[in-house]
């Protein structure tokens, strides 16, 4: 199965496996860093990434050992995108149903509407196990690629 939308999403620098997190604040702020990095946001989007995470708590992980981090839609995001952490040792974000989080995926809009299709093929994604067990278990990034 293509996922063409999310091979666009994931600029160039949006990728990084095993990265060490010393906490969910800094999971989050690491999936951020990576949308600055591949020209998708401004840094003060990361920043609002991790208020969110403060503000709300950890509604944003989706599932057992994933994490969907985002802020709401402002000026501090240049174009829709997504970024792709795999953390070397879980962290615990919170979520009694779903900790620890071993996958943090940034993502970032630029209004609320048009990344509906976008956010689709990443669920088909995540609800495929084995695509998941793939993800977590790379030791780079050209391996997470060739999942799209």
């Amino acid at each position: 199965m293509a996922f063409t939308k999310l091979a666009e999403a994931f600029g160039e620098d949006a990728i990084r496996v095993l990265a060490v997190a010393l906490d969910r604040e800094h999971a989050v702020a690491l999936s951020g860093d990576l949308l600055v990095a591949s020209g998708r946001v401004t840094p003060e989007y990361v920043d609002q990434m991790v208020e969110v995470l403060d503000t709300h708590g950890p509604y944003f992980v989706i599932s057992p050992g994933i994490a969907l981090a985002h802020a709401k839609p402002s000026e501090t995001v240049i174009s829709t995108g997504l970024s792709l952490v795999t953390l070397a040792e879980p962290v615990v974000f919170g979520n009694a149903a779903n900790d620890p989080v071993r996958l943090v995926i940034g993502f970032c809009a630029v209004d609320h509407d048009s990344h509906i299709e976008l956010l689709a093929e990443l669920s088909n994604l995540l609800s495929d196990v084995q695509t998941v067990n793939s993800l977590l278990n790379a030791v780079d990034t050209e391996h997470i690629r060739e999942l799209f």
